[in-house]
């Protein structure tokens, strides 16, 4: 029970009234560390409610350890360094949920929109800063962030930082932090260099490892169609025209171009659909994602931005018309679904060379996913017989067992929370990886020559404003 962690009584008042009782286990073990006063590292994928794992805390540490605030300019006490635009506004929907009876300020600094609102909200000083890494940098060296009072750093989505490319604009920030602070790290991985990241952000951590990322939901029914790539738009329409049950779904391609396209058709058949990605513009992205949370469409056709910055309840399906080239993406597609306690279903289209990417999958979640053979676009290729699954890869990350009801770190989504508004590089990701026209490797063989199998080197979306 949320009573039982000892937060300040506004706060639990604050999270009541959102319909929370119990915490989800990555809130249940980080937050009584945070309240001590230790440095976290928290590995746990996105839904499972780590948003309020550090937010909670923060929000009480910040409370009292300033006494209520005064009148005048607010030096920056906490801020949380995130990757994407949709990372940054749900996470400021969240400080101004549970902080709603503080009277702490908070802003959002991201990509998309000016920065004359953001100044002038950065002038009059905020308590909690939540940031994507560019633009802060920009702003610290236009002199409008100041970072020399600040005691909290929250560095979230330290994988996905990492694969955007964004660890020398990381390294750049960290140089500027007050050497004593507290430090809360959240990654869904752990490779190496994450590892060696966290080594140079946390002193003495306490680790809090909840669901691994090689999970996939609990409640997610998986399938697989086996089509040609030439047919996948067909199978598409068919499954959206034909199932009713396909109430609110999310379209993954690897590309910006594909997602474009795929959106243009449904549209075109008066299927209400809408792309999101990094070209995509902040008041476009809102747009979508607003329309979407609304109704107002049914599909939402997304790269891989969404994959971890998308957090809408009541999705029923998500639908990976290209299985994605990172296995590891696509627990988190799936994840998209089957939220706060409800079942949901995933649906993957499966070319001839994409089956390779299928066997990375069912190599990393020990899952065999269950193949629609009875549909009218089947492959000419025929169904591949089950692969031979390997162990799983890496250590386990422990369990994700417990009660959920306070799940998924809600926000708005679609920048509510972004006070501060503000221009940056575009933080939209890199949408989509290294799909398009290395389609990559061939069943059985090594990836074609520029098709690498993980993201290649550090590379900036060039779809914000900087």
């Amino acid at each position: 029970m949320f009573s039982e962690l000892k937060l300040d009584p506004r706060i639990l008042e604050s999270v009541a009234a959102e319909g929370y009782v119990a915490p989800t286990p990555i809130q249940a073990e980080a937050i009584p560390h945070v309240l001590e006063g230790r440095d976290l590292l928290g590995v746990a994928q996105t839904g499972t409610g780590k948003t309020a794992a550090f937010a909670l805390p923060l929000l009480h540490r910040l409370v009292h350890q300033s006494g209520a605030p005064g009148p005048g300019y607010r030096p920056i006490k906490a801020l949380v360094l995130t990757p994407t635009r949709e990372l940054a506004a749900q996470i400021g929907e969240s400080f101004a949920t549970y902080g709603r009876h503080l009277g702490l300020s908070h802003a959002v600094i991201f990509g998309g929109v000016g920065q004359s609102a953001q100044e002038q909200v950065l002038r009059r000083g905020v308590d909690v800063l939540v940031a994507t890494p560019g633009r802060l940098l920009d702003l610290m060296g236009q002199g409008f962030v100041r970072l020399d009072r600040l005691s909290f750093f929250v560095l979230d989505e330290a994988d996905r930082m990492l694969d955007m490319g964004f660890i020398h604009d990381v390294r750049k920030v960290l140089a500027a932090l007050p050497k004593v602070r507290q430090s809360l790290f959240f990654s869904a991985t752990m490779p190496p260099d994450i590892v060696a990241l966290a080594g140079q952000i946390l002193t003495d951590p306490v680790k809090v490892a909840v669901t691994p990322v090689s999970s996939t939901a609990e409640k997610v029914n998986q399938k697989i169609y086996f089509v040609e790539l030439a047919q996948k738009r067909s199978l598409l329409v068919h499954l959206l025209q034909s199932d009713k049950t396909i109430t609110r779904v999310i379209v993954f391609t690897r590309t910006k171009h594909g997602a474009n396209r795929v959106a243009e058709a449904l549209e075109k058949l008066s299927i209400g659909a809408a792309a999101i990605h990094g070209n995509k513009s902040q008041n476009a992205r809102e747009r979508a994602l607003a329309q979407f949370k609304a109704g107002t469409i049914r599909v939402l056709v997304a790269t891989d931005i969404a994959a971890r910055g998308i957090d809408i309840e009541d999705i029923s399906h998500v639908i990976n018309y290209e299985l994605p080239n990172v296995p590891e993406q696509y627990v988190h597609r799936i994840g998209r679904t089957a939220r706060a306690g409800a079942s949901g279903v995933a649906l993957s289209f499966c070319d001839f060379e994409e089956r390779a990417y299928l066997r990375d999958i069912e190599r990393l979640t020990q899952q065999h996913v269950p193949v629609v053979s009875e549909h009218p676009y089947p492959s000419q290729h025929g169904v591949p017989t089950p692969t031979d699954l390997s162990p799983r890869r890496g250590p386990s990350a422990g369990s994700g067992a417990g009660p959920r009801p306070m799940q998924s770190d809600r926000g708005a989504g679609h920048g509510r929370g972004a006070q501060g508004g503000g221009g940056s590089r575009g933080h939209g990701g890199r949408s989509g990886g290294s799909g398009g026209g290395g389609r990559g490797p061939r069943p059985g063989g090594a990836p074609p020559q520029g098709a690498p199998r993980r993201p290649e080197g550090p590379r900036r979306d060039t779809g914000g404003s900087r």
